[in-house]
């Protein structure tokens, strides 16, 4: 019976329930119903079940009788008018047109992208445009049929929303937290959920610190275009007028982004202060890509009062580059700002230019591969000062022409070959200690010999078992340049078969090297998995460019010992350190991470040995610790700590709470910082931040609704 009225339907509602088979779209309407007659009035009833279909307009409800005289139809609830996927409309009865487009509905609710709800004692429909709420009430939190009133609301006399504008307006607007009034505005917009992007105001953020006390944010959102945004948030408080801005642009083959702040404020009365941080990448012809960076702040304290980094040295970069698969190419300029005390920007090298050029070849002939890297680098200071390296500056030039073979043989030795020679030309200049120009060839060789071996254990797990050896030599007797890019220098697996421990080529090992160690792993599918790296290096003669706590020092090196522990269940323990024969640690860091359903707990330790060579005076000792831990559905908590052990006082903590559900997200953070320096002040901050859902696009954050209590 139904398909044979769905069949009527399709016939008669083109002619008689829109009047026109031209209509919105022009596509005709579809009436579906458990029964369709045309009374002696001819008056189209449709009861029980009913369904019309116009364009993207879809209508349920009890029944729809069509007045073909005068266009109009009546329909008797409980209705649900649908506008696509973005709209939904509840109502008990209602008065529309044949189009479904203009017209009144009565005791309506309607529900925005399952978002905003807005209820209304009616609803007046303008030309599928407009829908003027009266005596409206609108919230995006859950509504229970007990009949308490929701987190927030706000309560209007009128509400106007434009579907194509994407926007909403009351008159006359309270709002409401439960049932008291907060504040009253006699006009508001608002965009609607639909809406991307769109200028207007942002949630505000309440700042307040021991510096700078009590302070609000209040951020204004700015659409230049489709393509590129403006935000202006003024920060202001009893003792700073801060302006901060966002700038942000999208281009057809790159973006950019700038965020900075213009202040006067009672720290520095006397002084406008500002920083400025930008970035940007853009695709260019042949593969190449540019990236900028730009990090500039007009005092050493000005980031920290105001909590915009922790960096305490600013890098500008300008980069252009590119990658395939057998060729690198790359040339920066760059500019550094130290922030640290007791550093002289001015005797520091703020200026480099820097390139490199890497190819790589796979003769057939003899096997293996060719590798030719090219690498320019000249660094500046802006002192012109020529006595203990004060305004030195240092060009060079180096290069590396290297072949490499992996041999296996067939009971399971591998060994890798390689033979090479490296160049260097160096200028030094405004330095009277040190002739201006430098250079040198250098022939090296290397061979490595691994055996891995695995044996598989009754339960499946699999352990694994590598020795390894390598007898390495770098020809040549060190120039007489100033160390002025390795004076750092890490020692770990990664490099352990390195021909030279040193990060930058102004210093090179020289003369024979031995290197051996061992790794070992056992991999569990049910269970844990291990693993640990063994190793030291043995030269023929010391080497006085090795700092006490690089643990190279010497003709033996320290043991280097690494490994990490970790399961299925989330938690894993990571370490290393550099332990010499009498078991005395130059370096160790040990990390820790539990992952569990409810959150994360992570610590963390490091110990380094006090090195003049590296400028470290006292030993560094620390502890960390972060976290996270989901009260329930809608709280979690975080906290952070860092312990200074040698000097046995905590350097920072922090605490943060915050609950997120369907309608409502609110933050709440303190943050303590008790080391000092002489452009640094111990400081407490406080945060709060609450932001309402429903009047932007759906983020994709994961929230979770709340459920209704008995």
């Amino acid at each position: 019976m139904r398909a044979a009225l769905f069949g009527l339907a399709l016939i008669v509602a083109p002619a008689t329930l829109l009047g026109q088979s031209t209509s919105v779209a022009d596509r005709p309407a579809v009436l579906v119903a458990d029964r369709v007659f045309i009374t002696r009035d001819r008056v189209l009833v449709a009861d029980g079940n009913v369904e019309a279909f116009q364009g993207e307009t879809r209508l349920r409800a009890s029944a729809i009788r069509y007045d073909q005289d005068r266009g109009a139809l009546s329909i008797e609830g409980p209705i649900v008018l649908s506008e696509g996927d973005s709209t939904t409309i509840l109502a008990d009865a209602a008065e529309l047109d044949g189009e479904l487009q203009s017209g009144l509905l009565r005791g309506a609710r309607m529900i925005l992208e399952q978002q905003l709800q807005l209820a209304a004692v009616q609803i007046n429909r303008v030309e599928g445009r407009y829908s003027q709420l009266y005596k409206a009430a609108v919230t995006s939190c859950k509504l229970c049929e007990d009949g308490e009133a929701p987190l927030w609301q706000i309560r209007a006399k009128r509400v106007v929303h434009d579907e194509v504008a994407q926007q909403l307006y009351f008159d006359e607007a309270q709002f409401l937290i439960k049932t008291v009034p907060i504040f009253y505005l006699p006009r508001l917009r608002l965009p609607d959920p639909t809406l991307d992007r769109a200028s207007g105001f942002l949630a505000p953020t309440v700042r307040s610190t021991s510096q700078l006390s009590v302070g609000l944010k209040l951020p204004y959102f700015i659409k230049i275009g489709d393509h590129r945004d403006l935000t202006l948030t003024p920060y202001l408080s009893s003792k700073t007028r801060t302006m901060e801005f966002r700038y942000r642009q999208a281009f057809v083959a790159g973006r950019i982004e700038f965020n900075g702040g213009i202040t006067r404020d009672d720290l520095q009365p006397d002084d406008t202060r500002g920083y400025l941080f930008g970035s940007g990448t853009f695709d260019l012809r042949r593969d190449y890509k540019l990236d900028f960076g730009i990090e500039t702040t007009s005092d050493r304290s000005y980031l920290n009062d105001y909590g915009y980094s922790v960096a305490d040295r600013l890098t500008s970069e300008l980069t252009v580059s590119r990658t395939r698969r057998d060729e690198y190419t790359r040339a920066s300029l760059l500019n550094y700002q130290s922030l640290r005390d007791g550093d002289v920007n001015d005797y520091l090298p703020t200026l480099v230019l820097d390139g490199e050029y890497q190819k790589r070849y796979f003769p057939a002939r003899i096997g293996g591969e060719v590798r030719l890297s090219l690498e320019a680098h000249s660094h500046r200071r802006a002192s012109d000062v020529s006595a203990n390296g004060l305004g030195r500056d240092v060009s060079r030039l180096n290069g590396d022409l290297d072949w490499m073979r992996r041999l296996t043989f067939g009971n399971g030795l591998v060994s890798d070959l390689q033979l090479g020679t490296s160049f260097g030309l160096f200028n030094i200049a405004q330095d009277a200690d040190y002739t201006p120009r430098h250079s040198d060839m250098v022939p090296k060789a290397a061979v490595a010999l691994r055996y891995p071996m695995q044996r598989r254990e009754a339960g499946g797990a699999v352990q694994q078992i590598e020795p390894l050896v390598q007898l390495a030599w770098t020809g040549g007797d060190r120039l007489d340049i100033p160390n002025e890019e390795s004076t750092l220098v890490e020692y770990d697996e990664g490099n352990l078969l390195a021909l030279s421990r040193f990060p930058r080529p102004d210093r090179r090992e020289r003369g024979a090297v031995m290197a051996f160690g061992v790794n070992w792993a056992r991999i569990d599918p049910n269970g844990w998995d291990a693993n640990l790296s063994v190793g030291q290096v043995i030269r023929d003669k010391t080497d006085a460019d090795f700092s006490f706590s690089s643990g190279l020092e010497g003709t033996q090196s320290d043991f280097l010992i690494a490994g990490q522990l970790r399961n299925d269940n989330g938690f894993a323990v990571i370490g290393r350190g550099l332990v010499d024969d009498d078991f005395q640690v130059a370096k160790a860091e040990l990390r820790g991470v539990w992952n569990y359903q409810r959150g994360q707990i992570a610590g963390s330790y490091v110990w380094l040995s006090a090195d003049d060579d590296e400028e470290r005076d006292d030993n560094v000792s620390e502890i960390t610790f972060d976290g996270s831990y989901a009260i329930n559905n809608q709280w979690q908590a975080t906290a952070d700590w860092r312990f200074d052990v040698e000097d046995e006082r905590a350097a920072r903590a922090g605490l943060g709470l915050s609950y997120n559900n369907e309608c409502v997200q609110v933050d709440v953070s303190v943050n303590r910082r008790y080391s000092s320096s002489t452009s640094v002040e111990p400081s407490t901050d406080f945060g709060f931040n609450i932001g309402l859902r429903g009047f932007a696009a759906n983020t994709g954050t994961e929230r979770y609704v709340r459920s209704c209590g008995k």
